[in-house]
């Protein structure tokens, strides 16, 4: 049983693990999409989605703990210039899990882990959502009922 054991432990010691999930997101951060195993996109996936969060705020606080996790400096220049510019209004979700198939080699599922908005192909024919709300209070459901009524004196006298 699995009770309360969040993190996939892919096999390693944990100093390994995270070596490899740090130098995978700074692949990910630098090539915009990487070619995986299954377990290591997910894992990879809860490791640098928070990250990515954190860069949307450029304070030196968030800088100073985005590169105690990467190690990195050209990583996390490269997250909080570019990346966080670019996914400023995504509310999350910053990745995609895409499933290739199995490797020949040892029959792995492989997975492509990419950036979101980067992905020219998905985003090329997508337009701006339309945001609707909907007053519950004080709106009328009826079309006919909300129509402007014509000025009947205004019509007599066309005639």
């Amino acid at each position: 049983m699995r009770h309360g054991k969040k993190t996939n432990h892919l096999s390693r010691k944990t100093a390994h693990r995270k070596s490899m999930l740090a130098n995978m997101a700074c692949s990910l951060i630098e090539h915009k999409r990487i070619n995986t195993t299954v377990a290591k996109a997910k894992a990879l996936k809860q490791f640098v989605e928070p990250m990515i969060t954190k860069s949307k705020e450029d304070t030196t606080h968030n800088r100073r703990i985005v590169m105690s996790r990467l190690r990195q400096k050209d990583a996390v220049t490269e997250l909080f210039r570019e990346v966080a510019v670019k996914v400023a209004d995504r509310p999350g979700g910053y990745t995609r899990i895409i499933k290739l198939g199995n490797r020949l080699g040892d029959n792995a599922d492989m997975a492509m882990i990419e950036l979101v908005d980067y992905n020219e192909i998905y985003n090329a024919d997508k337009k701006p959502k339309k945001s609707t709300r909907r007053s519950r209070r004080g709106g009328s459901s009826n079309p006919v009922a909300a129509a402007p009524v014509e000025n009947k004196e205004a019509s007599n006298e066309e005639e």
